[in-house]
């Protein structure tokens, strides 16, 4: 765990729109790490013994899986410039790529990124929420 940074700066973007994302993230990664949890809950042997062990509903739970995906990913693509490089900035820094103290060189690192595939490019991550947990409370806000 990093420790907290007092900050001179403000964030652009608001903690309460992160901590929607964190929540979001979270919900679309535990969807994922329930549906696999056993380890073989799509697995069917047709030979022998027959088993199914499709223990949902599959197309539904995809589909919302997909729909609250998709509605991540819209939140994160109406985000201005600056709220994109300051989303990345803060995954980075609870990730551990940055230090807190290093906010300025994380920013300036994401503005370059440009935001044209922010939203591919966090939601690529399993961990998304939890790095942008840690990275909100890393900087204090």
């Amino acid at each position: 765990m990093q420790q907290r940074l007092e900050r001179e700066w403000e964030l652009t973007i608001g903690p309460d729109t992160v901590r929607l994302f964190i929540e979001k993230a979270n919900a679309i990664s535990a969807a994922i790490k329930d549906d696999y949890a056993d380890g073989n809950e799509h697995e069917v042997e047709l030979d022998g013994d027959t088993r199914d062990n499709h223990h949902h509903d599959g197309l539904a739970e995809e589909k919302a899986d997909n729909l609250m995906a998709e509605e991540l990913s819209e939140l994160i693509n109406d985000l201005n410039v600056d709220e994109a490089a300051e989303l990345i900035a803060l995954m980075w820094i609870g990730r551990g790529d940055y230090d807190a103290s290093e906010w300025a060189e994380a920013l300036a690192e994401a503005r370059q990124r440009g935001n044209k595939r922010t939203a591919k490019y966090l939601l690529g991550m399993p961990m998304l929420g939890d790095w942008l947990e840690e990275g909100l409370e890393a900087v204090g806000a």
